[in-house]
C-alpha cells in the first residue's frame, strides 16, 4: 500500500491506559504516538522526573484508511475520536509539531484554547442557562465564570462541559 494512503486518527484510550495501549499497539506493529510530557514530581523524601502522556485517555494512530477499523481490537482502545461522523483526521504538520514542541520543552500544559480567561461564554445547562459570562479562571474542568444579573455582578464555578463560547 502507498504512504499516501496512511492517516493519523486519534483514538480514545481505557482511563490511565495510554502508555499500556501504546505498549500494545507497537506489539501488533501499528505505528503510534503516544506524546510524552517530563514532568517533575514531588514526593516526601525525594523529587523525580516522570513521563505522562500529554492528552489524558489519547493516543494517535497511523493507519491505511482500509485497515483503520482492526485498531478497535487492541486492548484497551475504546474508540476513534469523530468529527463530523467520520473518525478525525490528524494532519502530519500537527504531530511533528507536537513533537518538536516536547523535545523543546519540559511540563507542557495543554490549555483548552475555547475557553480562555476574559472570554465571553454562555451557560448551556442548569438555572443560569442562556446567561452570558466573562471566564475570570480555568482550573481542571470547572471555570470561574463573572455574570452581570439585576445590576450586581455574580461569580460562580461552572463545569467546563456546561460552557460554550458565546458568538
Amino acid at each position: 500500500m502507498s504512504e499516501e494512503n496512511y492517516h493519523w486518527y486519534v483514538v480514545y484510550t481505557r482511563p490511565r491506559w495510554e502508555k499500556k495501549v501504546a505498549l500494545n499497539l507497537a506489539q501488533k506493529g501499528i505505528e503510534h504516538y503516544c506524546p510524552l510530557n517530563k514532568v517533575r514530581k514531588q514526593w516526601s523524601d525525594r523529587k523525580k522526573m516522570v513521563l505522562e502522556p500529554l492528552f489524558k485517555g489519547y493516543v494517535f494512530v497511523r493507519l491505511p484508511e482500509a485497515s483503520k477499523w482492526d485498531v478497535k481490537l487492541v486492548d484497551g482502545v475504546i474508540n476513534f475520536v469523530y468529527w463530523l461522523g467520520k473518525p478525525a483526521r490528524v494532519k502530519d504538520e500537527e504531530i511533528d509539531t507536537i513533537r518538536k514542541f516536547l523535545q523543546e520543552f519540559e511540563d507542557v500544559e495543554v490549555i483548552d484554547s475555547q475557553l480562555t480567561v476574559n472570554k465571553e461564554v454562555l451557560v448551556r445547562q442548569g438555572v443560569f442557562m442562556n446567561y452570558r459570562g466573562i471566564i475570570l479562571e480555568v482550573s481542571g474542568q470547572t471555570a470561574k465564570v463573572l455574570i452581570n444579573s439585576m445590576g450586581v455582578q455574580l461569580c460562580a464555578r461552572f463545569d467546563k462541559a456546561n460552557l460554550e463560547p458565546a458568538g
